[in-house]
């Protein structure tokens, strides 16, 4: 056994990098100014690449926008979304004809499987004030088996997702939001039938870890000595059983060993991915994930012919109103609003 719990560092930069069974992290932080009263921000886009703007001028990008920031319609087949929205709000689109508006820590779950197209849009519904949308962006792979399975779409609301809250003997707290998988006997809502997480032997987790200034908490160890779990150390820093560890890092560890945690003098922000590895080859082309080459030209010519069962909205970057209350639509017109849904 090694005496370092750590395997490998990395530096965050705007895409951080994965570990089997995931493909893809991104933490997205922009602080937009007052919206114009059409959804986009009360400011010039002079400067910018219009469609394909990356670059986080004032603090901010417009991504794929070009009135609202965000992601129009675009595609995808063989794995899953993730996203994590803790500041502002996401409208979501999709090709089923499933639609929502979430943020304030609610997770939107989707096996795009066979093929569905979506889009997520960030809505800028204070004129008055500034508009941060905040959010993690995570794909999961998932194995040959179900990567043709139907598409799936769900919401996990913030009231329905676990948080662990651990105070240490020197009464600094820490809380564990458990999105996936479990911590502490907390379990987290149920992933999509299909997904790699919904697999226990999987041990896929996902937890967000805010550690108070100088505070302290261990996470247990994992099962199986074959499980990754990486550290995104986001805020903050901290020490990893003792080891130094600057923010903006991520921390390969030994899975199937405590990670003792002492946050640094500000604190310490965290998000945990974790999940025994599918193995299997990866073949990714843009929005596709398949496992071999042939299966990505496969998906776009499917793509070309079916456009995935097409698109039923009017514009390619739907926005749902200058309302600020979440809801999500399914497919079969089913409507949930979370503060029927949270947990007593």
């Amino acid at each position: 056994m090694t005496d370092s719990i750590i395997l490998q560092r990395v530096p965050l930069g705007f895409q951080w990098p994965t570990t089997d069974p995931f493909l893809f992290c991104v933490h997205h932080l922009d602080r937009y100014p007052n919206g114009n009263g059409a959804f986009g921000p009360q400011a010039s886009l002079a400067g910018r690449s219009i469609g394909n703007d990356f670059q986080p001028l004032d603090g901010w990008r417009m991504y794929h926008g070009s009135t609202v920031p965000g992601f129009p319609e675009h595609p995808h087949r063989g794995f899953e979304t993730v996203t994590f929205a803790r500041k502002g709000f996401i409208d979501h689109s999709d090709s089923m004809g499933a639609s929502a508006r979430f943020g304030r820590g609610d997770v939107q779950w989707m096996t795009a499987g066979k093929g569905v197209v979506h889009s997520e849009m960030f809505p800028l519904l204070d004129t008055e004030g500034p508009n941060t949308v905040e959010l993690f962006q995570i794909w999961m792979n998932l194995p040959a088996v179900d990567k043709m399975v139907e598409p799936y779409f769900t919401m996990l609301w913030s009231g329905n997702i676990p948080v662990h809250h651990h105070v240490d003997d020197a009464g600094i707290a820490t809380d564990v939001t458990v999105i996936a998988g479990s911590y502490a006997g907390i379990a987290a809502p149920t992933p999509p039938p299909a997904s790699w997480a919904s697999r226990a032997e999987a041990e896929v987790a996902m937890w967000h870890v805010v550690i108070g200034a100088g505070g302290t908490i261990t996470l247990p160890p994992a099962a199986n000595p074959d499980t990754n779990r990486v550290l995104y150390v986001f805020e903050g820093s901290v020490a990893i059983d003792g080891e130094d560890v600057a923010g903006e890092t991520g921390v390969v560890v030994i899975a199937d060993r405590a990670a003792p945690l002492r946050a640094g003098d500000t604190g310490a922000e965290i998000l945990v991915l974790q999940g025994r590895p599918i193995g299997e080859p990866v073949a990714q082309y843009g929005p596709f994930v398949m496992n071999t080459r042939a299966e990505i030209d496969q998906a776009f010519t499917d793509y070309r012919r079916t456009g995935f069962g097409g698109w039923p909205w009017d514009t390619p970057d739907p926005v749902h109103g200058g309302d600020a209350e979440r809801f999500a639509r399914h497919a079969d017109g089913r409507v949930e609003q979370p503060e029927s849904l949270a947990r007593p």
